[in-house]
């Protein structure tokens, strides 16, 4: 018998010869009892079975994050009691003025005396019980105020990496919805530079204050992992492995690098730092700091007044976002 159609939801093409073609491929003509139903079923079979081209993933907005940037970046410094300090709290808090936002205040015992401090936290909830927290710092160096530090890199940047994938996670939780995964917490961290000079006591006033309290209330066994971004919107990108961080974090970002080809910018440098994920380390709290500490020649622009927006690029971010984004996905897989 003659196979002159196939029924199938595959799309298929008549030849102008009569033949029949399902996704480019020709079914021959077959003649003889008991062979349409036969060859008709391999046939499908096969071609159901041939995968189709994936579309590609689509790729983090680092243009939105940068444009995030250069607004926040435009306040000017924002060193601790300065009024651009003031500026950049109500500028988050405008940000997130619809979102579950936490102002976290403090006060701080710095060399200058006690200084009023202001972590902000926004929350977005999802399906899992247990939360995944993004952290970046948003000020500046009290004691580069005489010298018109913006910190467009140190704390601007990754600042606008958060603000835009803050957009990302506020349209999946939209109407109500929950992410798919586990809570996502994004926190601005206030005092991470020191008042004077960098010792264990003055630095990092945001993070140890919160780590403590979260510790004291039991919020730090919902965390399943701290993920902090520090100084990554450089254009010359180089990400540090950063030694204290937790090792399967850094294999989860390591897999995540590898999806998308971003093994050059990463991890080909081994070094032990300090900054705020560390009272977390302390605290067993799973936690990777995602930092790059060659910034301009021979790390030239680093606590300058050339840390300045041309020194940083939409390209970096959007490959931070996407290992953000993709690490994100893979700790809620584990």
């Amino acid at each position: 018998m003659f196979i002159e159609r196939v029924k199938s939801r595959v799309p298929q093409v008549r030849g102008t010869h009569g033949q029949v073609f399902v996704r480019g491929v020709e079914i021959p003509r077959i003649w003889g009892p008991g062979t349409q139903h036969l060859w008709t079923g391999f046939v499908l079979a096969l071609l159901l079975l041939t995968p189709l081209a994936a579309p590609a993933q689509p790729h983090f907005n680092g243009a939105k994050a940068l444009d995030y940037a250069r607004q926040f970046v435009a306040i000017g410094p924002r060193w601790p009691t300065s009024p651009g300090h003031q500026k950049a709290e109500a500028f988050l808090r405008a940000h997130f003025q619809h979102d579950q936002l936490e102002e976290d205040t403090f006060t701080a015992s710095t060399p200058i005396g006690p200084v009023p401090m202001r972590n902000f936290i926004v929350r977005f909830p999802g399906k899992k019980d247990g939360a995944i927290v993004l952290a970046t710092h948003y000020e500046t160096n009290y004691w580069l105020k005489n010298i018109n530090f913006v910190g467009a890199n140190d704390g601007g940047s990754t600042t606008g990496l958060l603000l835009a994938i803050a957009d990302q996670l506020r349209l999946a939780t939209a109407h109500g919805n929950k992410l798919k995964g586990y809570s996502v917490w994004l926190v601005f961290f206030d005092g991470e530079e020191a008042i004077q000079s960098w010792t264990d006591s003055d630095s990092t006033y945001g993070s140890k204050h919160l780590a403590a309290r979260w510790s004291q209330d039991g919020t730090l066994n919902m965390i399943k992992a701290f993920l902090l971004a520090d100084m990554i919107g450089d254009k010359d990108l180089d990400i540090l492995h950063e030694t204290q961080s937790t090792g399967w974090l850094v294999d989860l970002v390591s897999k995540a690098v590898k999806k998308f080809g971003y093994e050059k910018y990463f991890f080909k440098q081994d070094s032990d730092i300090a900054d705020d994920h560390v009272p977390f380390v302390r605290r067993g709290v799973p936690s990777i700091d995602i930092i790059d500490l060659d910034y301009g020649p021979n790390n030239s622009y680093h606590h300058t007044a050339k840390d300045t927006m041309d020194k940083i690029s939409a390209r970096s971010l959007t490959i931070d976002g996407d290992v953000f984004m993709e690490t994100i996905r893979l700790i809620n897989l584990r």
